[in-house]
């Protein structure tokens, strides 16, 4: 397999999806004008998944909801939308009645205004939500439930009016980002399309079900290294740092090919060869998610 990561997006097709339930820092936070857009779909058996903006993460206390956006399907189908203050639940706002189907995909785009949120899915207009909360403090997106969730993009005020007509707009990943290898390694490629990095970041090709990584890239900005190394048995192996130049520059988007052969992994950065690094776990099927961490915009991955 290839692992890729590029800088133009392309959001169609994509064979990896996002690890439920997902919770990802919105660099900079929510301004006016953006757009939070998400692609997915609605597994058959799903009887509810929620999208939440909240102001951080913390689990105790509960951190605040500014919206809670939730689609409901048993009984009477139904989106249920509040904010939560203080670990209190206020009034809930319903619409009886969903664009949201069992078995189907969906894009869920929420629209950022100064006083409210505007919801579309599959770009019909669905309701309006009035914020309860500052909209400053909002910097965490998170979604729980029964969704499968391919892309989750956030489009910039420059980008709204001119994206909703010709489709070309910047969507990122948000970061921290960890996505399904579907069946697994095999040998191939993945691509990754990264946007600007100022100081650290690393991929992780993972095995899911335990703290294993296989394969861990880490460059570090400031000492102009790129550290290889595997966690293997709660237990780090020898880190591999031989370079002969440091391929990224702060500032400067790039693309990160990881290619998988038999016997090892082959990294090229802007399409120049780079590394090898010797497998360290053999059954490649075992090695199923992939995890970006970091200072960066992540726009793309990709197995061919």
């Amino acid at each position: 397999i290839i692992l890729v990561v590029l800088f133009k997006a392309n959001i169609h097709n994509n064979p990896l999806s996002t690890v439920i339930p997902f919770a990802g820092t919105i660099l900079g936070g929510l301004l006016p004008g953006e757009m939070v857009v998400i692609q997915g779909s609605v597994p058959s058996d799903a009887d509810r998944f929620q999208v939440d903006l909240t102001c951080g993460s913390s689990v105790k206390p509960r951190a605040d909801v500014a919206f809670h956006f939730n689609p409901r399907f048993q009984r009477s189908p139904c989106i249920v939308c509040n904010t939560l203050q203080r670990e209190r639940w206020g009034r809930e706002e319903i619409l009886n009645q969903t664009p949201f189907t069992a078995g189907a995909a969906f894009e869920l785009i929420i629209l950022v205004l100064k006083d409210k949120f505007k919801v579309a899915v599959n770009g019909a207009h669905v309701l309006e939500y009035n914020h309860r909360v500052e909209l400053q403090r909002v910097d965490t997106l998170f979604i729980s439930g029964k969704v499968k969730v391919d892309v989750i993009g956030i489009v910039p005020p420059s980008s709204v009016s001119s994206s909703l007509k010709t489709d070309v707009c910047f969507f990122f990943f948000i970061i921290p980002f960890r996505g399904e290898l579907g069946k697994g390694l095999s040998v191939g490629r993945v691509t990754i399309n990264v946007g600007i990095f100022c100081f650290s970041f690393c991929v992780n090709l993972r095995t899911s079900g335990s703290s294993d990584i296989a394969l861990h890239l880490n460059p570090r900005l400031k000492s102009r290294t790129f550290i290889r190394n595997s966690f293997l048995s709660e237990c780090w192996g020898p880190e591999e740092t031989k370079l002969d130049s440091f391929p990224f520059s702060a500032g400067q988007y790039f693309e990160m090919i990881i290619l998988c052969d038999s016997q090892q992994f082959r990294v090229a950065v802007n399409g120049i060869p780079q590394l090898d690094y010797k497998h360290r776990v053999k059954d490649l099927i075992q090695i199923n998610q992939v995890e970006v961490r970091g200072d960066l915009k992540l726009q793309d991955i990709r197995i061919h």
